[in-house]
């Protein structure tokens, strides 16, 4: 097969992503609740097969796990709200503080307090509009909420099902098509589940180290909100790249607001080495070929994903280019192997 031949078939493997991408997207209330229970089941079916290996039926192994993960994620929100209401109390004391160290930089700066005053008067103008504007679409935010807790419960009932009866469900879904593409429609489910599984579980990982030693930094140096920002640092690892900056960008400014200028610096020396550690150590070996994209392709993804969906799409954009990636490099390799079979 000639490279013009392989490089105009991966094209049609991409636009046959887009034209799927745009479908879900046009049914996206029920399409991201289905794509976030497949999520949760890469994290919830490892442990529920390695029960069945062990000679734990389906339906046990299912509620074992589930109800694992139920009360794990309370004992999560029950651990996490406390310490967030005390440290906004304790961080609203030291704001003042925050202020007057920023304006003494202003000024040693060259601006004027008339200059403040007029920044100050126009930032208070523009949050007091934007505050109408959040007040007149509370009705909206109430409808987005709702919505928000209905694709919630629908994620977590699908999860449990895929659980217990996913494998079965796909073979069903395959038995439906055409028999001349049912090989490659289940190699191309495998495969795709196969790298989203292994992205998912490899950047809760690094998230979870990330947050642990940055929210242990946070911890030691007296942090207002510590634990919530660590667990920020956590999330902010399904964002490649860009969400590890904006969460330790949030912890400095937390930091400064706190203790001052020393203790940010700190902070964000702390939340470079982490990085960069994660980078070059961590994510390698846990990621592996799930995530083996260069960092630009995976920023030029995220801010497709983003213009495109907001910040579902760009949560969304680094597994679904590994996905695409995975399924161009798997059509290669099997060509490879019919092209290299002896007649």
């Amino acid at each position: 097969m000639t490279t013009m031949t392989r490089a105009w078939r991966a094209l049609g493997v991409i636009a046959l992503v887009v034209v799927i991408l745009y479908l879900l997207w046009s049914v996206r209330t029920v399409a991201l609740p289905i794509i976030l229970g497949v999520f949760l089941t890469t994290l919830l079916l490892p442990p529920a097969r390695w029960l069945r290996s062990r000679g734990m039926g389906r339906g046990l192994a299912t509620t074992v796990v589930c109800l694992g993960g139920l009360l794990l994620g309370g004992a999560f929100i029950a651990l996490l709200v406390p310490p967030t209401v005390s440290g906004i109390a304790q961080l609203r004391d030291s704001v003042g503080d925050a202020m007057d160290q920023l304006h003494n930089v202003a000024i040693s700066v060259g601006l004027d307090d008339t200059t403040l005053n007029n920044m100050v008067t126009q930032a208070r103008e523009y949050l007091t509009k934007q505050g109408e504007q959040i007040a007149t679409g509370a009705l909206s935010g109430a409808k987005v909420a709702g919505e928000i807790l209905v694709g919630a419960v629908l994620a977590a009932i699908l999860a449990i099902y895929f659980v217990h009866g996913g494998d079965r469900l796909f073979a069903w879904i395959v038995d439906l098509l055409p028999v001349r593409v049912r090989p490659r429609v289940r190699d191309g489910g495998h495969v795709i589940f196969d790298v989203v599984g292994r992205y998912i579980r490899g950047v809760a990982l690094v998230g979870l180290v990330d947050g642990f030693f940055i929210g242990l930094a946070l911890w030691i140096l007296k942090v207002p909100i510590a634990l919530p920002l660590a667990v920020l640092t956590f999330i902010g690892a399904f964002l490649p790249v860009v969400g590890a900056f904006l969460a330790g960008l949030l912890a400095a400014a937390v930091a400064f607001a706190a203790h001052g200028w020393v203790v940010a610096l700190i902070v964000v020396g702390v939340t470079i080495a982490v990085q960069q550690i994660e980078g070059h150590v961590l994510a390698p070996q846990i990621y592996g070929r799930a995530l083996e994209l260069p960092g630009a392709v995976i920023l030029v993804a995220i801010a497709l994903g983003s213009v495109l969906a907001g910040i579902t799409g760009a949560f969304l954009a680094a597994p679904v280019t590994s996905a695409i990636v995975a399924l161009i490099r798997n059509r290669q390799e099997n060509t490879a192997q019919v092209t290299a079979a002896p007649v």
